[in-house]
This record gives structure tokens, sequence and C-alpha cells, in this order.
């Protein structure tokens, strides 16, 4: 199939895709407003409004390093997405890299420019995850993260009742946050992220040939669906964050702040824009100067 047939076969799809995702989504509110009516689950509501307790040592507030954490998180996410969709739909390169030296009796390994971006970011990523876990150990932030009773499983069922239905759940990020977000965090940062790591090395040429513990046809069926799940991840986390309090929700991950200043909504615009910037350098034809100097370019 040509690329303009290919083209033409991707707007066809979106053509009814969203429609029908509208639709879907219009039933699944209806539905769950019609659930809040209903005694059993206005009692179960009630019971479990949404948040856990946490530990008395749990620390309050955001500090700046979450925020930067997080900004940083989101910009290198946006270069290992495009990337590795570029990995994907490009049938020929536009460019290769090589190391400058091979290992001693071994042929040079010889990648796609779209890939060597993807395994810089997720170098980068890597990085960037370990300093967030470390932190977080040190500063006792995990227990904000990970799940320390078991009520946070029917406050989360809750929590997804109440957002469905569009009447929002107690608000209190800069306290805690609630069970479903806890659940959501956990699983993002220490099931989700890992798991794409692996996966990922495992279909790389960095992959020791011995190391067979991790086959490969597991990895390619995970690889994809898990960027699928950071994707889908970001865009309900960012339509939450600007659906139920946009200006102090904004404040409290990119300013560091509890309070009604627009501070954080300018930060956040400037993040953005570096985003979107990211998305569109992030092609073989900006990408090929940077390459350039950790090895050698082919076309």
């Amino acid at each position: 199939m040509s690329s303009k047939g290919a083209a033409r076969s991707r707007g066809q799809q979106l053509a009814w895709m969203v429609p029908t995702a509208l639709v879907a989504l219009v039933v699944v509110v209806l539905v769950a407003r019609w659930l809040r009516e209903v005694p059993a689950v206005t009692g179960f509501v009630t019971d479990y409004p949404g948040t856990t307790e946490l530990p008395e040592t749990a620390p309050v507030g955001l500090p700046a390093w979450v925020g930067w954490q997080h900004f940083l998180n989101a910009f290198l996410l946006v270069f290992i997405v495009r990337s590795g969709w570029l990995i994907r739909t490009t049938q020929r390169p536009k460019g290769h890299w090589q190391p400058k030296k091979a290992a001693r009796g071994k042929k040079p390994v010889r990648i796609s420019l779209n890939l060597w971006l993807h395994l810089a970011a997720d170098l980068l990523w890597v990085l960037n995850g370990l300093v967030f876990v470390v932190l977080i150990v040190v500063t006792g932030h995990w227990m904000r993260l990970v799940p320390t009773s078991w009520d946070v499983f029917p406050n989360a069922l809750s929590v997804g009742i109440q957002y469905l239905s569009l009447d929002w759940p107690a608000h209190g990020s800069w306290v805690s946050y609630n069970a479903l977000q806890v659940l959501s965090y956990f699983v993002t940062v220490f099931v989700a992220a890992p798991l794409a790591l692996v996966t990922g090395l495992r279909m790389s040429p960095v992959w020791p040939a011995s190391w067979r513990f991790v086959p490969m046809s597991l990895a390619r069926a995970l690889h994809f669906p898990l960027m699928v799940y950071f994707v889908a991840f970001t865009v309900v986390h960012v339509t939450l964050v600007l659906a139920t309090d946009a200006q102090g929700n904004l404040n409290h991950m990119f300013a560091a702040r509890n309070d009604g200043s627009w501070l954080g909504l300018v930060y956040f615009g400037i993040a953005l824009a570096l985003m979107v910037a990211a998305w569109v350098v992030a092609k073989p034809v900006f990408t090929q100067p940077v390459a350039a100097l950790t090895g050698k370019v082919t076309r």
C-alpha cells in the first residue's frame, strides 16, 4: 500500500473511531450517573469516599523536585513515544548510527537513527527514574505512591464511579492522592516502567545474546501495548488535572505551591511548549548532528 493509501486508510479509521469513542463515553457516563442513584451504590460511595489513611510520618505537600522529575519524565517520554512510533512505521530509515569503535571480535552494531534516539532517550529516562526512586525513598514520599492498606481497592472503585459520573471525588492531592490515583501511579512507576525498560532492552542490540530468560516473543508482545498504556495514562491524567481543578493542580505539580496563584499555569505553558518542540525535533534530520557526536552516522 502506498503512503497516500495508508494515510487515507488511517483517516477513514479515525473518521469512525472518534465518534464511536465519544458515543461510548456518553453511555458510560449515563450508566455511572444511574448507578449513583442506586441505594446500594450510594451507600458504598458513602462508606468508601475514595481516600485511605496514610502513615503518620507521610510527608505533606509536593516539593519542587517532584515538579522537576514530573516534567523531565514527560519531556523524555515524548522522545521515547515519538521515536518508538517512527521505528514501528518507518520502512526505510533516513540514516543509521554505529559506534566509532566496535567491541573486539564483534561486528559493529548498526542501527537506525530512530532507534538511536529511542535508546538514548530511554537511558536518560531511566536515569531520571532512578533519581526519582532514590528521592522518594529518602524523603518518605513513597508513602504517597504505594498502597499501605487493603481498603485502597474499594476506595479506588468508588473514585472510579465518581469520576465516570462526572461528580468529582474530594480533592486534596496536596495532602494525599485519592485511592485510584495511588493505584495508577503505583502501577505506572513500579510495574509499567520497569516492564517497558526490560522489554525494550530485550529487543535492542545491547541485550546480551546469552541472556535468554526473557523470550523475544514476550518482549515484542508487551512493549507496544506498554507504549499505548503510557499514552493513554498521560491523556487521562492531563484531562483530569485540567477538569477537576486546573489552577490548584498545576500549582501543585509545577510550582510546588498550594495557593491561588497562576504561576503553575505559566510553568505548565512553558513545559507544554518544550514538549511540543521535542515532538517536532524527534526526527532524523534533527537528531543526526547529535548522534554524530557519539558515533558514526551514515545513510
